[in-house]
């Protein structure tokens, strides 16, 4: 179990660093985009694939983020990957903010609510 925390602190701490990377401006065009985009999927609760249906489910989660995390990092200078890093560092040492959370939950559930309500009248 403790294998698995510290791999999905690990992940976590290179998707930090990919949208860290993706919004250095000496980071090319094309990386940046594609960074930004493993970064949103990585952190978004929408998957391709949802993860209640069995092992396919977090088979784009196991497979999608790494080659994407791998590529942006092999695609973009050093010098700008140390500096993310730097940057991961130091935003995975400051404190969660819970009611953040929450607050983009409820906006999740209340757009869910408002589509639901609109496709079913």
């Amino acid at each position: 179990m403790s294998s698995l925390k510290t791999w999905a602190r690990t992940l976590k701490q290179h998707t930090l660093t990919v949208y860290f990377a993706a919004r250095d401006p000496r980071t090319p065009l094309l990386v940046r985009l594609l960074a930004l985009m493993v970064a949103a999927y990585a952190l978004s609760p929408i998957d391709l694939i949802p993860d209640f249906i069995p092992v396919i489910g977090y088979l784009d989660d196991l497979l999608l983020l790494p080659i994407g995390l791998w590529l942006v990092v092999r695609l973009t200078p050093p010098e700008v990957i140390a500096a993310a890093r730097e940057q991961a560092a130091q935003a995975t040492e400051k404190p969660v903010s819970r009611g953040a959370a929450v607050a983009v939950v409820g906006l999740w559930i209340v757009l869910a609510l408002i589509c639901a309500r609109w496709l079913f009248e």
